[in-house]
């Protein structure tokens, strides 16, 4: 992972937020959404940081504009990106903090280290200072972690990896280094010679290195050898006895792509793990949704661990097509992977520190006692499944969008879809698409609607085929992407999200004009921000929107279900609507709930809220926590770990996962420092 691609070529100017600027061809221009430029003109500006892309030198990672600012000031500041600069100096300005950092830090002054970053400024850890994830924020934060953490975790070795750059006064490097118990990798942002951002996070555990290149088994032991054991018997052997005669370490609820990559990782790490599944067959989770969906991400995004999809695979992969994949995966990685199976009651022994975990496999009871439980149901709980009065007397069909495959039993006749989200839009969609005679859209508050294709088929972030070419591999776009600050976000995403309404004026104008509730956040971050905060209140737009637009599909807005007749709707206006079909897209609870259907309410009161920052807006009640909350890091409930998010985060995550349950399995001394109050439901 090396930064020493040198471009040359013009400064860009500042961002215009009133209109779209001119770029040059083949740029890059973006953060964590950009756009490629395919023309004179930029196609659709997503983000605040910039790559570029010449025809004649490859490109530089530029960093981000030194914006001061909390998170609770939005970026009233245009962003200004300049051509980064490298050589001599940048590397010495980093040499140099580096060499008084890591001094202190080897005298064990929390204080002279801490005396290395501005007043205001940003430390974020994955698992190698604070054996959590956790981002420090000022001065004072991070002494008090250094006084806590730093002693147990020797850090030394601290190395520059690559060119340093400089662009707008804050030099970007990347960084290496060794703790205690393993190998890290960093990234360092200096402003007038100190520290705003600093990254931090271990890679692997020393001893306890996965296999890979030189140091992969032979597969075959040559020689003449009576009763020989084949590859097949041995893992037969072990798919008949881990479970059964012998005990997983970890078991992990839940196989999906989340579920899938996290046993990937913990295989890699030979850490006994078996994941459960309800479905027949790996991959279900995709196939049994509706017919009609795809990945809304593009495919640089979604890569599983390992295994990259080949570089025919479209660039949004169809659900069956996913599913397959999975399958295959499951298969190709050894994983023990149990469906049919489901989990009736977990309960965990303190004394003992392991969980007793009863289940039915194929129809049998059976009971595991694992050490670990890891949650890996997806981002969210069970549906929200609303009841209205009347609506056991409705003679048609009610379901909830989790239910729902394809629209065609309903060609000819009237469906009423409650919800205005992703599910919401690809139903009516899709029933639209089955000519069903009336399809009626109920929204009932303001949704965020960002557009796919053009520039954003292009890329999200570094994960682009653009990226590809310039040397950005999906480890390097993956640390790149963790790197960054949660506080910071708001200030990006505003300026993408103000470029994207401007490059997409006509279309909000129309989307607007036919009465839809659109908004872009409380703060107007847009979906990205709306995704960290809450997980829900978003539409990536694949088509339904011209279809809202034009009447295609009917809307009601500002009002919900009242009751329901053996034939129709009635809403809250008295508005009365004929239905066949009614789908409640009305979205999903917490994570937190599988715990408490599983284990009890009492351990689910325990872990708190799963998922936002504590942003303060809705949905997203304080405190600031600047973390996804009980989100692939050690809860308030020993041995209960949630893991889930889209298939970057899963794939991404999945590695600091695995890499803390690998260390307690081989005693490591894991101090966690800085796990934050319970935060309650509401």
């Amino acid at each position: 992972m090396s930064s020493t691609y040198r471009p040359t070529g013009s400064t860009i100017r500042s961002i215009d937020r009133r209109s779209p600027p001119s770029y040059g061809l083949g740029q890059i221009v973006g953060q964590s959404e950009f756009a490629l430029v395919l023309s004179d003109q930029l196609v659709q500006i997503q983000a605040g940081c910039v790559i570029l892309i010449f025809r004649d030198h490859p490109p530089q990672i530029a960093s981000h504009p030194p914006i001061k600012a909390s998170r609770r000031s939005l970026g009233a500041t245009p962003i200004t990106t300049t051509q980064p600069a490298t050589g001599t100096a940048s590397t010495s300005e980093v040499a140099e903090w580096l060499e008084i950092f890591a001094d202190a830090l080897t005298r064990n002054d929390a204080e002279a280290a801490a005396n290395c970053f501005h007043e205001d400024s940003y430390w974020r850890d994955l698992v190698a200072f604070t054996w959590n994830i956790k981002t420090l924020e000022g001065r004072d934060q991070i002494c008090h972690m250094l006084q806590a953490c730093n002693a147990a975790t020797t850090p030394t070795g601290w190395q520059i990896e690559g060119d340093p750059t400089t662009t707008d006064g804050v030099t970007d490097a990347w960084l290496t280094f060794t703790t205690n118990v393993g190998s890290g990798k960093g990234r360092l942002r200096l402003r007038d010679g100190k520290a705003w951002q600093l990254f931090t996070s271990l890679q692997e555990l020393t001893g306890h290195e996965e296999k890979q290149g030189f140091t992969r088994d032979m597969g075959v032991d040559h020689g003449a050898h009576k009763n020989r054991v084949t590859w097949l018997q041995h893992r037969q052997r072990e798919q008949d006895e881990l479970g059964y005669s012998t005990q997983p370490y970890v078991l992990v609820i839940g196989g999906g792509q989340g579920g899938i990559g996290l046993a990937a990782r913990l295989r890699r790490l030979n850490v006994p793990s078996i994941v459960v599944e309800r479905n027949q067959n790996a991959g279900d989770s995709w196939r049994n949704r509706y017919d009609s969906l795809t990945l809304h991400d593009p495919v640089w995004f979604d890569h599983m661990p390992y295994i990259p999809f080949p570089d025919h695979w479209p660039i949004y992969t169809p659900k069956d097509q996913m599913g397959d994949w999975l399958e295959m995966y499951v298969k190709i990685m050894e994983l023990n992977y149990w469906t049919s199976t489901e989990c009736t009651h977990a309960e965990y022994d303190a004394a003992a520190n392991t969980w007793r975990v009863d289940l039915v496999r194929d129809g049998r009871p059976l009971t595991l006692h694992p050490t670990h439980i890891v949650l890996a149901t997806g981002m969210s709980g069970s549906p929200n499944i609303p009841n209205f009065p009347g609506a056991e007397t409705f003679t048609g069909d009610i379901m909830h969008s989790s239910k729902f495959r394809t629209g065609a039993p309903y060609t000819g006749k009237h469906a009423v879809v409650l919800g205005s989200n992703n599910s919401g839009h690809d139903i009516c969609h899709d029933l639209w698409e089955h000519d069903v005679a009336t399809v009626t859209m109920i929204q009932r508050s303001h949704t965020t609607v960002a557009r796919s294709g053009g520039g954003n088929r292009a890329a999200i972030g570094n994960y682009s085929e653009a990226a590809v070419a310039a040397g950005i591999t999906t480890e390097l776009a993956d640390l790149m992407t963790v790197s960054e600050i949660s506080a910071l976000a708001p200030i990006a995403r505003k300026q993408a999200t103000d470029d994207a309404r401007a490059a997409n004026a006509d279309f909000y104008a129309r989307l607007e004009a036919s009465g839809f509730l659109l908004d872009f956040g409380e703060d107007e971050t847009g979906i990205g921000m709306k995704y960290a905060r809450r997980g829900s209140g978003y539409y990536i737009d694949v088509g339904a929107s011209e279809l809202v637009i034009n009447g295609d599909i009917k809307l009601r807005t500002r009002v919900t279900i009242e009751r329901i007749t053996p034939q129709t709707v009635v809403l809250t206006d008295g508005t009365e609507l004929p239905a066949d079909l009614i789908v409640y897209a009305t979205g999903y609870g917490n994570m937190v709930q599988w715990a408490e259907q599983l284990i009890s309410k009492e351990v689910a009161d325990r872990v708190g809220k799963v998922w936002g920052l504590g942003s303060n807006t809705q949905y997203d009640p304080g405190p600031w926590e600047g973390e996804l909350r009980n989100m692939w890091k050690p809860t308030n409930q020993p041995n209960l770990w949630f893991h889930g998010g889209n298939l970057a985060e899963s794939r991404n995550y999945s590695r600091y996962l695995a890499l803390q349950l690998k260390a307690r399995l081989e005693d490591i001394p894991t101090p966690v420092y800085g796990i934050p109050p319970v935060h309650q439901l509401d």
